[in-house]
């Protein structure tokens, strides 16, 4: 069986800023970007891979949530407790500089973890945690 990650989903609270952000602060492509009622789901990846993307959608777009739902999932996105993706580079310090230097929200600077990894994170303007690792 071959199976592979195609497409992940962040919420995002704001469209633009999540474009500038995926776009601009980190470089992704932006590969399709839809609207419907108002609402808009933008789908980005990185350059060089076109098999695996992010879609970032509106985070209360679901017609089944109750208000009681949207109401948690907008305060965990304000606390940043609500999603995270894993990404990673070949050199995680001068990613970091150049992301922290395009201006995004650092959570964590480069540091070596103690289950072997060397990494650090950020914020996207929703409040989604950003972990970059170094790649082995």
């Amino acid at each position: 069986m071959d199976i592979s990650i195609h497409a992940s989903f962040l919420p995002h609270d704001g469209p633009e800023a999540a474009l500038v952000f995926y776009r601009d602060v980190l470089g992704f492509e932006v590969r399709g970007d839809a609207g419907h009622a108002g609402m808009r789901w933008i789908t980005v990846g990185p350059p060089g891979h076109p098999e695996t993307s992010l879609v970032l959608h509106p985070a209360i777009a679901d017609p089944h949530l109750s208000d009681d739902e949207r109401r948690t999932i907008v305060e965990m996105m304000a606390k940043g407790t609500f999603a995270m993706v894993l990404l990673a580079t070949d050199d995680v310090d001068a990613t970091f500089e150049l992301l922290a230097a395009r201006g995004a929200d650092v959570v964590q600077e480069p540091i070596d973890q103690p289950y072997g990894v060397r990494d650090c994170a950020f914020r996207d303007p929703a409040g989604n945690l950003i972990r970059l690792q170094e790649r082995p």
